[in-house]
């Protein structure tokens, strides 16, 4: 198919420059192979990764002790409160933005297969796919 050439517009008459498609004055197509029945446009297939994807909130987290260095697990509701440590009694805040308070991991039930989920901090905030069953998954929070 030609470019238009360019000179009178077919419907108004103005005078229009050369490759454009539609007249600037009254927005006539200046090419007739351009009709736009002619274009095909498919129908809307969403990605089914896309469908797949699910939202999931980190359900608690595995710090270690500041005073013994045990590992435990703290439920998400306690962030920003005191909380005990269960072996040596030590009471601290779960501040995951506290240099002096290591988060190891976290933890998420996946809502594809039911398994919980262990992850590295450094999953929080991103994509992951399910260890159980490869259903992807995204994971709502943010690295500390």
């Amino acid at each position: 198919m030609p470019a238009w050439p360019g000179g009178n517009c077919p419907g108004c008459g103005e005078t229009v420059p050369a490759s454009l498609i539609h007249c600037p004055t009254c927005r006539a197509l200046l090419n007739d192979d351009l009709d736009p029945d002619s274009v095909h446009i498919p129908p809307f297939v969403p990605l089914p990764e896309i469908v797949a994807m699910v939202d999931v909130e980190i359900a608690a987290y595995q710090i270690v002790c500041p005073k013994c260095s045990e590992r435990l697990r703290v439920h998400r509701k306690y962030l920003g409160e005191k909380v005990s440590c269960k072996h040596c009694r030590a009471q601290f805040e779960l501040d995951l933005a506290n240099p002096k308070l290591q988060c190891i991991a976290f933890f998420a039930a996946c809502p594809h297969c039911g398994n919980e989920l262990r992850a590295h901090m450094k999953y929080a905030g991103a994509t992951v796919a399910c260890k159980h069953c490869n259903g992807q998954l995204h994971v709502l929070g943010q690295l500390v």
